[in-house]
This record gives structure tokens, C-alpha cells and sequence, in this order.
């Protein structure tokens, strides 16, 4: 027993000094967005502010285009995870529910996808979109996170159906329900968790992407907030540092709050696709 307290405690410090290590920047980036410039600029890097001085928010959201970011990553978020939602839901119950030929070959095409660097496309990608005309449009950031997103997805649903009985569809069909209504109404309010572990995963990685925005998006009313922050940091970060940490922390905080709401969800549901029979 004393061994065993020895080392639980070992690794509560081993966390204790991991999430220090984590929060210290995101704490102290908001701590610095409230201060002023002199106190940016004479007090300790490590002072608490001497009040909550909302000047740099003010100024970033009246003086700079971070609105208008924020609504162009609002629309490919939400649009993103909506057919990511949609697509591998439906392909993961037909995958692991409906029983047809080349089943297993279609499930292993997907499961490859996993494998390709999904920048390993960005040349090719700019090429398609130029002879299509989809180069500054918010689908042009869409698609590749869907299409490589994907195959993730679909792994995280079929591990999860895997673990729902099919007598449970039997009995929905016996009733008089349809395959589709049976999904719609049993099987999807089921897979709760992982619809959560899903949103949270997309909704960070599709805020934050900046090599595809900034390399298809060159019309300023439609950049997202990753470039539109490089722009604005590379503007006024030598200038401006209040407003720079304010921006920043704008920029973190949908992120953060996701994490915050879901992050029981995201547990469950990563350590249901980790399980196998």
C-alpha cells in the first residue's frame, strides 16, 4: 500500500508540473492583454495587472478586421464539423451495421487515409481549385478538412457501433422502423460522446489551420482568424502589445471554452475508439 501511495503521489506531481507547464502561457498571455503599455512595458513579465483594463479589446474589436475573421472561421467550422457529422455517421453505421460486399475493402480505403500528410496536397489542391474557380471561397478550406478528417472519424463511429447490439435494430425493423429512421432515432442520439469527441477534435484543427488559408485565401473579407491574426500581430506586435495579447486571447478563447465544455465527452469518446473485441 505504501508503495503504491508512493507513487500515485509521484504522479499527481508529474501532472502538477505538466499542467503548469501547459497553462503558464495561455494564464499569462490573458494576464498581459489587460494590462496597459507602461505596465507592459516597466512592470515584472510576471505581475498580475493593476486593474482589468479593457482598452486593448476595445481597440482590437472597433479598429482591426478580427469580426469579420471570426465570422469567416465560424462559417468553415460549423460547415466543416455539420458534413463531417453527416458523412461519417452514415459511413460508419453502413460500414459496421449493413453487411455488403467489399465491406472490410471499402473500411481499409478510409483507414488508409489516416496515413497521408494532409499538406502533402497543397500544391495540387491550389492547382484544382485555380482551373475550378474555387480559390477564395470558404470551400476551399472545407473540403480538405472534411476529406482528411474523414477516415478519423469514421474509425472513432464504427468502434463505437461496434458495441451496439444488432438485436436492437432487429427489434426497431420488427416494430416497423426503417433502417433510416432506426439510425435517426436509436442509433444516432446514442453515439453522443463520440459525436462530441469529433466536434471538439475538428473545431481545433479547423480553427487553427493556417497553411491552407493563407495559401487559398488571398481576398482580405475572407481570411480566417489564423491569418488574419498573422497580420494583425505582424501589424502591431512591435507597435501595440496590449492589443496583440488581446487578439490573441480572442482568438484562444471558442477554442478553450470547447475544450472546457466537452472534455468528458472527448475522454469517453477517445477511449471508446480505443477499445477493440
Amino acid at each position: 500500500m505504501k508503495k503504491q501511495k508512493y507513487h500515485l503521489c509521484l504522479l499527481y506531481i508529474l501532472a502538477s508540473v505538466i499542467l503548469v507547464i501547459e497553462a503558464y502561457p495561455i494564464i499569462w498571455t490573458f494576464l498581459t492583454s489587460f494590462k496597459t503599455q507602461d505596465e507592459i512595458r516597466w512592470s515584472s513579465s510576471v505581475a498580475l495587472p493593476q486593474s482589468l483594463n479593457f482598452d486593448n479589446y476595445i481597440h482590437v474589436l472597433s479598429e482591426s478586421q478580427l469580426p469579420l475573421y471570426f465570422r469567416n472561421s465560424i462559417i468553415v467550422t460549423f460547415l466543416t464539423i455539420f458534413l463531417l457529422i453527416i458523412l461519417a455517421s452514415t459511413s460508419g453505421f453502413a460500414l459496421q451495421k449493413l453487411r455488403f460486399h467489399g465491406q472490410g475493402l471499402v473500411l481499409g480505403f478510409f483507414m488508409a487515409g489516416i496515413t497521408i500528410p494532409i499538406h502533402v496536397t497543397l500544391i495540387p489542391l491550389f492547382q484544382i481549385y485555380r482551373q475550378t474557380g474555387l480559390l477564395n471561397t470558404h470551400f476551399s478550406l472545407i473540403l480538405p478538412q472534411i476529406g482528411f478528417n474523414l477516415p478519423m472519424s469514421i474509425y472513432l463511429f464504427t468502434a463505437f457501433y461496434r458495441f451496439i447490439p444488432n438485436e436492437l435494430l432487429e427489434a426497431s425493423v420488427i416494430d416497423g422502423a426503417s433502417i433510416t429512421k432506426s439510425f435517426l432515432r436509436i442509433i444516432l442520439p446514442m453515439s453522443k460522446n463520440t459525436i462530441c469527441t469529433i466536434v471538439t477534435m475538428n473545431a481545433v484543427f479547423t480553427w487553427n489551420e493556417f497553411i491552407f488559408a493563407n495559401t487559398f485565401i488571398s481576398d482580405k473579407a475572407l481570411k480566417t482568424v489564423p491569418v488574419g491574426l498573422y497580420d494583425f500581430v505582424g501589424e502591431k506586435g512591435a507597435t501595440d502589445w496590449g492589443s496583440t495579447f488581446s487578439a490573441i486571447s480572442l482568438v484562444l478563447l471558442p477554442i478553450l471554452l470547447i475544450c472546457f465544455i466537452f472534455s468528458k465527452q472527448l475522454t469517453t469518446g477517445m477511449a471508446a475508439g480505443a477499445i477493440k473485441e
